[in-house]
């Protein structure tokens, strides 16, 4: 990481940025277990949930002038009403949820500490802010048995569970986009990783 340049931007200051990140998304969402075939539209889309809310984190890694990696975060009170409702569902108060949404890194940059250092970035964050009780994530759950999954994937669970989650199935939703071979959108399940600040 010694070549490396570690920024956070609050809110509406990642805006310049947003093509790159959509960009980023797009690239490494590609690969397994996401398979996602995006586009510039939906990501302006996505993404403007996270722009539009003064209190959202974007961490981006630079090398030199390229954005290389993004980590982002919201309150999930500024997250939309279905996002919400698994919580809702569970007796969980979403003004004391600080909401993880991607980390994404492009592949000759990983294995460095990064994703660590996301973590630690955005926990950071959260806790300065005084109001949050936990921090989640979601994550897509694939079939073990899934036609594409690379020979050589393994899963980032044991990561996740290292940094202090735990994987909650009661806490699901469904994400609908496109797969790589897929000709129309499906929704795919969800399921939240939860950590006591």
């Amino acid at each position: 990481m010694t070549d490396l340049r570690i920024e956070r931007l609050i809110g509406p200051q990642v805006q310049p940025y947003l093509p790159d990140v959509a960009r980023l998304r797009i690239e490494v969402f590609r690969e397994f277990p996401y398979l996602y075939d995006g586009d510039m539209e939906y990501e302006q889309h996505y993404l403007a949930t996270y722009s539009a809310s003064p209190a959202s984190l974007f961490v981006l890694v630079w090398d030199g002038d390229t954005i290389v990696g993004t980590s982002t975060g919201v309150p999930m009170e500024d997250e939309t009403d279905e996002f919400k409702q698994p919580f809702l569902d569970n007796a969980y108060d979403p003004a004391r949820i600080f909401y993880f949404g991607e980390s994404v890194l492009q592949r000759d940059y990983r294995g460095q500490g990064v994703g660590v250092r996301f973590f630690h970035e955005r926990e950071d964050y959260a806790r300065s802010m005084g109001r949050f009780r936990y921090t989640t994530f979601c994550a897509v759950e694939r079939p073990a048995d899934h036609p594409r999954r690379p020979a050589a994937y393994v899963s980032l669970n044991a990561f996740w569970q290292r940094r202090g989650y735990t994987r909650h199935t009661e806490l699901h939703t469904e994400y609908t986009w496109r797969d790589l071979d897929e000709t129309s959108e499906s929704p795919k399940p969800m399921i939240f990783w939860l950590k006591a600040l």
